[in-house]
């Protein structure tokens, strides 16, 4: 291992083991490496996220941090950030970073069978495929990627084996909803910053604002000659503003200002799931639309998180725990408990 390695200063590994041996996000191509699983090249620029890739980078260059789950709605982000930190921080590993997608998965115990694929790890038919992941990962130094975990949340105990037999195993997973393991790092993604006050229009810092930047660099990339001008700065800020910085939102509303000016847009914003639509054709259904976004979601719920949600739209512009509370006392969502 070289010096340079993440994890030098560990205890010398254990005995290995007696026995023998859909679903990227926009912007990301599917494509392999070398080595079964290996992170995608992404297609698009990351805009706005300089300082969590940071963060996340000395998150995992720490030796106490072997789990980090990045959570956060449908559309936050979680997997393009997930991707570009593995991507710069896959030399700080002496085995490099993997990458595996689980969302066309349902599932939970097929998990493992579907990790030891993606990185060519060959499973005989007398073994689980469990132990032959250990045997290959064990006394590797690797950053390994699970993309999409939010539906087989069951299968997360198939990660603290890994990590318990594997410890010089790290574990980036993208999810909509945290695991609960011993040892997570919970790392909420939140939206693109959005610019304070329209007065930033007016000074020029206008285009200093994360959420504004991605618009307009997605809005350049269907029409070359849009540009953020005094006219325009305060309707696109507005714009991202009505759309809470989510980074799908924003690219699928500066992808109709080939045809509509911001203006237009910003008026239409009043139906926006009727609006925000047409993304990709090589991207995953889910994130082709807002409204299938929030439908994959909305299709993990249970019955009784489904039954408060429809009450807690009664709010408009948000609500305290107690006003949460209040709403859900009835008997169909007395299961749930304060902080579901």
């Amino acid at each position: 291992m070289s010096s340079a390695s993440r994890r030098d200063r560990l205890q010398p590994l254990p005995t290995p083991p007696s026995s023998p041996e859909e679903g990227v996000e926009e912007g990301v191509d599917a494509g392999s490496s070398e080595q079964g699983g290996g992170v995608p090249a992404p297609l698009t620029s990351l805009v706005g996220r300089e300082c969590e890739v940071g963060e996340l980078g000395r998150l995992l260059k720490r030796a106490d941090t072997r789990l980090v789950t990045l959570t956060g709605p449908g559309g936050v982000g979680k997997t393009r950030l997930a991707v570009q930190v593995a991507t710069e921080e896959a030399a700080t590993f002496a085995d490099g970073a993997s990458f595996v997608p689980l969302a066309s998965i349902r599932d939970p115990t097929i998990v493992a069978a579907t990790i030891a694929q993606a990185l060519d790890v060959p499973v005989a038919a007398d073994r689980e495929a469990v132990e032959a992941l250990i045997d290959r990962l064990h006394g590797h130094e690797r950053l390994l990627v699970l993309d999409n975990f939010e539906q087989i949340l069951a299968a997360a105990p198939l990660l603290t084996a890994l990590l318990t037999a594997c410890p010089r195993l790290t574990i980036l997973v993208s999810s909509r909803a945290r695991l609960h393991l011993s040892g997570e790092h919970h790392w909420p993604v939140p939206p693109l910053a959005l610019p304070a006050t329209d007065g930033e229009a007016s000074n020029g810092r206008l285009g200093d604002s994360p959420a504004v930047r991605l618009f307009v660099a997605r809005a350049r990339a269907v029409d070359p000659d849009f540009r953020l001008t005094s006219a325009n700065g305060a309707t696109v800020a507005a714009i991202c503003r009505r759309l809470d910085g989510l980074p799908l939102a924003i690219e699928l509303a500066a992808a109709r200002t080939r045809v509509l000016s911001p203006p237009a847009l910003l008026a239409r914003l009043s139906h926006r799931l009727r609006l925000l639509t047409g993304g990709p054709h090589d991207v995953p259904d889910r994130l082709r639309t807002m409204r299938a976004a929030i439908g994959w979601s909305d299709e993990l719920l249970s019955p009784a998180t489904r039954t408060l949600f429809r009450r807690l739209a009664v709010f408009n512009g948000g609500f305290t725990l107690e006003a949460a509370e209040g709403v859900g006392r009835r008997s169909e969502v007395g299961g749930l408990r304060t902080g579901d």
